[in-house]
């Protein structure tokens, strides 16, 4: 099969190359990837800030879509040719399916990370952590969603705790995690304000359901907020950035209000005064990962309708580097999808 591999860490090209094609183990599916998402954190395994203690060489991607191509002794209840989404991480080893939250198993892998990914032909996973794929969609839409979709649902109705009618911070929501989040938030009934840094990505976050957009080159984001909440301060604030910014995002909060972290795209070192935490009470919680059980429910909203894709566009596998890069350069509105089987 054809692969897209990286054999070193940085900012190196990623190279389409044919490596042999796994076969289905017992109790596995092999997947035909018919369509494979870029996120951010496979820009960040492949500069090695994540771990350079991943064998090589590798294949990065977590998100994809496609069709079983083969099935492992002792599985039913798939056939041949039908569409499927691989869940974006699972664990390995049969004694860990039924752990939750599914990232605590202690045999837990995530695609393009503890495993060879999604930029590829094919890829083979346990058939527990495979899921139907009756949403209706193309493949390179449906490939849009799985890690986005399942995170967004759990670090918002789990870790936040959103309920109708808070009013809620999403940072950076032109992104492919922020403009999923801000769906999730309105099918929930929340209030949702959310920050660009450049204004041709306005009408995108509000096309998403932005009720605010706050351009955080030309407003002070604290003042923002507290003047959209009556000066109290968002109910929960979705911190996709990190860096300088989560100080800022602790401040937009409400006293007792929680502060889910979720990316570090303005950088893994965080500085705040921690007095605006403690003295009001504030919470600020991790959120990673999510179980099949987001993603089944992120899908039953899809195929109502209240969640869409947001693709932004489809490349060839040969394109990798050239998507990873418009990724990590916040040159996208929503999601980028590699095409495995285009030329």
């Amino acid at each position: 099969m054809r692969a897209a591999v990286i054999r070193e860490f940085g900012n190196t090209d990623i190279r389409v190359e044919d490596v042999a094609t796994p076969k289905p183990r017992p109790g596995n599916v092999l997947i035909k990837i018919l369509a494979a998402g870029v996120n951010r954190l496979d820009h960040y395994i492949r500069d090695g800030s994540i771990s350079q203690d991943i064998p090589l060489p590798h294949v990065l991607g977590a998100d994809a879509a496609g069709e079983v191509a083969g099935l492992g002794d002792g599985v039913t209840g798939f056939e041949i040719g039908e569409r499927v989404i691989p869940a974006p991480g699972f664990p390995q080893e049969e004694s860990d399916f039924d752990v939750r939250p599914v990232v605590t198993a202690p045999s837990f892998v995530l695609p393009g990370l503890g495993r060879w990914g999604t930029y590829a032909q094919y890829m083979e996973v346990p058939a527990p952590f495979v899921v139907k794929d009756d949403t209706g969609l193309s493949p390179e839409e449906t490939a849009t969603l799985p890690v986005a979709l399942g995170t967004a649902v759990r670090a918002l109705g789990d870790v936040g705790e959103v309920k109708a009618g808070d009013k809620i911070l999403i940072q950076a929501g032109a992104s492919g995690s922020g403009s999923m989040q801000i769906q999730v938030a309105k099918v929930l009934g929340a209030e949702v304000a959310t920050t660009i840094r450049s204004e041709e990505k306005r009408a995108f976050v509000a096309s998403a359901g932005a009720d605010l957009i706050i351009n955080t080159r030309e407003q002070d984001l604290v003042a923002a907020v507290r003047d959209w909440t009556g000066g109290q301060g968002a109910d929960v604030v979705i911190d996709n950035l990190g860096g300088d910014v989560l100080g800022q995002s602790i401040e937009a909060a409400r006293p007792l209000g929680v502060i889910v972290a979720f990316g570090f795209a303005a950088g893994p070192q965080v500085s705040f005064d921690v007095r605006t935490l403690f003295f009001t009470q504030k919470q600020l919680r991790g959120s990673m990962a999510s179980d099949p059980e987001h993603l089944a429910w992120g899908l039953e909203q899809v195929r109502a309708g209240r969640i869409r894709p947001l693709l932004d566009r489809t490349m060839s596998l040969d394109q990798a580097t050239e998507a990873l890069q418009l990724v990590a350069t916040n040159q996208v509105k929503g999601n980028v999808v590699l095409l495995p089987w285009q030329d």
